[in-house]
């Protein structure tokens, strides 16, 4: 029993030795059935390395996938947040370009006229088309009153109409009609005229933009290109204000009197920043 254990033993070191000969030992080439073998061996080991590789290509794309859908998100949020720093600094920027045009007409205003003159932002424009009114930031903890006029830096743009606590709204001039009654016509003149041309201003023309000046004596001496200013004779607007400039002029109502269109100096869209005028009070 002990001698055949010992046999097999010996038959399988020879037959290892054997194998371990053909394998790694420098030998003429292989017979076909170590082909046979070998191809067979590297044809099972690719039917399960190609879909294995497969499998871990696709979850590589996908967290690729994740990758470059964040790097995305975080662009996109970076590229929002400089359109909105670069918005903020344009709308600077202009207010401040207003703001130092505001400056330096106070101070030529400071040596044409008394008044004082109250800077305001505007907060809110009515949606209204037909009502023409916005509303400003000083009311009447700041001493606005109803009836003072408001202008830019180019001219006059309407009077306060209503004054409450902390805000004021300001009634356009395109809202003037000599069939308001909530409304008043401007008392005008033309600028540097010796002869005082008098005319009221009493309604706003929609199909061209301009004003309409009524009431022009046939005697009174302007041309097209003056400059009409407020006359101080109507008790609400102060005298001096650049209303507009005379684009056209022709006969008025039974051609009694002459009917002046008006280009007005101020623009009505997009006020920002507007100038309620305080006249001193006659002691």
């Amino acid at each position: 029993m002990g001698n055949k254990r010992l046999i097999f033993l010996m038959v399988g070191l020879i037959s290892f030795f054997i194998l371990m000969g053909l394998t790694l030992g420098n030998r003429a080439p292989m017979t076909w059935p170590e082909k046979f073998i070998k191809d067979s061996v590297s044809w099972t080991q690719g039917l399960f390395y190609k879909p294995a590789a497969s499998i871990a290509g696709f979850f590589q794309d996908i967290r690729q996938l994740r990758v470059i859908y964040e790097e995305n998100k975080t662009l996109k949020l970076t590229l929002t947040q400089y359109a909105r720093d670069t918005q903020r600094l344009n709308e600077l920027e202009a207010q401040n370009k207003r703001l130092m045009e505001a400056l330096g007409f106070t101070e030529r205003q400071r040596q044409a006229n008394v008044y004082t003159y109250r800077i305001a932002e505007v907060v809110t424009i009515d949606p209204d088309p037909y009502n023409n009114t916005v509303t400003i930031n000083l009311g009447d903890k700041d001493g606005i009153k109803e009836n003072m006029a408001v202008m830019t830096v180019d001219g006059l743009v309407g009077r306060v109409s209503q004054v409450f606590g902390f805000h004021s709204n300001v009634q356009l001039l395109k809202a003037i009609t000599d069939t308001d009654n909530n409304s008043k016509a401007i008392a005008v003149t033309v600028k540097g005229n010796e002869s005082e041309p008098f005319g009221m201003i009493e309604s706003y023309d929609s199909n061209t933009g301009e004003l309409v000046m009524n009431k022009v004596e046939q005697a009174d001496t302007m041309k097209v290109g003056d400059t009409v200013i407020t006359s101080g004779m109507g008790q609400v607007f102060p005298k001096g204000i650049e209303v507009g400039t005379i684009s056209s002029i022709g006969p008025g109502e039974f051609g009694i009197t002459y009917k002046v269109m008006v280009k007005p100096k101020a623009s009505f869209n997009h006020i920002r920043e507007v100038f309620v005028v305080e006249v001193p009070e006659v002691k």
